[in-house]
């Protein structure tokens, strides 16, 4: 992927103390649906210009940009609103299964994390500890824009509500008819490989990833790619970050078990089939 990093200094760029930095950044982020939509090849039963429609529809929405406002200790993470409206039922289905985020707020020195985030239409916000990251120092750098950044390796547990786990129906299986599908065979760790940059001393990073010795730039697990394509400094004025404070208020366990409820009876009741004999028109029409 490539990317070139904008930077613009509202004060000189080194600065004598990590207090001082602060600023923003943009990250993009990128999910490769290629286990996500394997159940379609070979499925006779949906058109082959209808699979390519929502192979493209699914990629789409998993491409999203973000903006990571940060100091040395807070910093609030928002993804990008999408300007244009889709009245495409079965895309806003999907929406609703994936759920939408607001306002991701991580607090390093007390090491916890307030996320405001919609789930079929009901918002909640969750309150936790931040992950605790063990992460194995490299010795491999690399040139993210004009920054030197050094490898990181953690291996952390995967998250029973990841949306990238989500699988499309394989053909001729009636368990699978829904597209909330859960894969028995998804491994419970995974391996994330971050990038760090020693230039900008603060231990930030995008989503909930922190916990280095400099802001990381670029994190992928394998499947998601999330990285830095243009970065603000300023210390002039000082940044707003202040957690969101509407929702529900819940632990992440109490969260994962709430979608965990909601894709079971989904499953159950058949909901959001892909387009066929048993299902047509619920999805891409």
């Amino acid at each position: 992927m490539k990317t070139i990093i904008t930077i613009m200094a509202f004060a000189a760029f080194q600065f004598s103390n990590a207090q001082e930095f602060q600023g923003m950044a943009t990250y993009f982020s990128k999910t490769s649906i290629e286990e996500i939509t394997a159940g379609l090849e070979g499925n006779n039963e949906i058109p082959q210009e209808m699979q390519k429609m929502m192979k493209e529809r699914m990629k789409k929405m998993f491409e999203k940009t973000f903006t990571l406002t940060f100091n040395k200790n807070e910093s609030i993470y928002t993804e990008e609103q999408q300007l244009e409206t889709n009245d495409n039922p079965g895309d806003r289905m999907l929406s609703s299964v994936m759920g939408t985020s607001g306002k991701q707020y991580k607090n390093i020195k007390d090491k916890r994390f307030v996320a405001n985030k919609e789930f079929f239409g009901k918002e909640f916000l969750i309150k936790d500890s931040l992950p605790n990251l063990s992460w194995k120092m490299g010795t491999e750098t690399k040139k993210i824009g004009d920054y030197n950044c050094y490898k990181a390796t953690a291996v952390i547990a995967i998250s029973v509500t990841d949306v990238s786990n989500i699988k499309l129906p394989a053909p001729n299986n009636k368990k699978e008819e829904s597209i909330v599908s859960e894969d028995n065979q998804t491994p419970k760790e995974k391996t994330i490989t971050a990038w760090y940059c020693l230039d900008i001393p603060i231990s930030q990073g995008p989503d909930n990833y922190w916990g280095l010795p400099g802001l990381i730039l670029e994190i992928n697990d394998g499947k998601t790619t999330i990285l830095c394509t243009k970065l603000v400094l300023n210390n002039n004025e000082k940044l707003e970050i202040i957690p969101a404070k509407n929702g529900k208020s819940v632990t992440q366990k109490e969260f994962d078990e709430i979608v965990i409820k909601k894709r079971k009876e989904m499953r159950e009741r058949g909901d959001f089939r892909p387009p066929g004999p048993r299902g047509a028109g619920s999805f891409g029409r």
